[in-house]
């Protein structure tokens, strides 16, 4: 089955069929965020620290790393902001990375530091794109997120979306890149302006993985983008995502609703051994410690189970 394998100096991560759903951490990204840009530009990197930091506590098995703080000359000023980041981030975690910019020499800058076997974010199917960045991450041996847009922009029509992926799959192949290093984004519109964008999504993924045979993420919060109750629609979205195959996404661990839902899913789809993961998320601490002293639980034995919950 197929498998997306990321390293860091230390720490693997796999994206990959048969594996838990992995949480690419969204928050070190300036875009939209005014007062993170102004501290990077400055120099500031306190709250570049403090995601970083609280992601991985949170459960980020990647953490995705942005630097595009200015559309003034991005060529100078965002690959070393992007290099500089990548080194301080490395610095604080172990988990692998996922090397976030729209800019090829910022991309490149970032990758000349990165340990280990990050993830690159990201090509599109436009023709420049593809000739640009497909031979970095040849390079590199790294694998790609790839958007599934290309010249045209982004079409309604999610048979188009999967065309492009598929001419991205398949340039990456005459570049020497397998399909189990190209991580297709089938990109998630929002649903408050575009009723079937779940269902086309949920479409796409299936095909995705049954056809082309390639993991596949999105930008989660995309889908409540507009709507109310957001993180609601986030969290049914993820776990219905991870329910029909999708694999891994980049959102935000601190919200918790999103966190429930991923456990949730790993759970319910096999990828939670004895519930282990949901068991230590959900347990009330005071029952845990009180199992623990050995009251409680020396006394209960396996057969109690059924019974307790069938009381409940």
């Amino acid at each position: 089955m197929t498998e997306t394998v990321l390293h860091s100096a230390t720490k693997t991560a796999i994206i990959g069929f048969n594996q838990p759903f992995c949480v690419i951490g969204e928050r070190i990204n300036p875009t939209g965020r005014k007062k993170l840009a102004a501290e990077m530009m400055a120099g500031d990197f306190s709250t570049v620290t403090a995601d970083a930091l609280a992601q991985v506590a949170a459960g980020a098995l990647v953490l995705d790393v942005n630097a595009g703080v200015t559309a003034v000359d991005p060529n100078l000023t965002e690959p070393p902001l992007l290099a500089k980041t990548i080194e301080l981030v490395q610095s604080l975690v172990d988990v692998p990375l996922s090397i976030d910019s729209s800019v090829p020499a910022a991309l490149a800058a970032g990758l000349a530091v990165a340990k280990g076997r990050p993830l690159v974010n990201s090509v599109t199917g436009e023709e420049d794109r593809l000739e640009t960045i497909l031979p970095l991450v040849k390079k590199y041996n790294v694998p790609v997120v790839a958007i599934s847009n290309d010249e045209t922009g982004i079409s309604y029509d999610p048979d188009v979306r999967f065309a492009v992926a598929k001419k991205i799959v398949e340039r990456a192949a005459d570049h020497g890149i397998k399909a189990a290093d190209i991580v297709i984004d089938p990109l998630v519109m929002p649903i408050g302006a575009l009723n079937s964008a779940g269902a086309q999504v949920f479409r796409l993924v299936r095909r995705l993985r049954e056809e082309l045979k390639v993991n596949t993420t999105c930008g989660a919060s995309n889908i409540s983008f507009g709507i109310p109750n957001r993180r609601v629609m986030n969290a049914h979205f993820l776990s219905m995502a991870a329910a029909i195959g999708m694999t891994s996404a980049i959102m935000n661990p601190l919200h918790k609703e999103d966190m429930d839902a991923i456990r949730a899913a790993n759970t319910l789809n096999g990828f939670d051994p004895d519930c282990m993961a949901w068991l230590r998320a959900n347990r009330d601490p005071a029952a845990a410690g009180e199992g623990a002293g050995g009251r409680r639980r020396g006394r209960r034995g396996a057969g109690d189970a059924g019974a307790v919950a069938r009381s409940e």
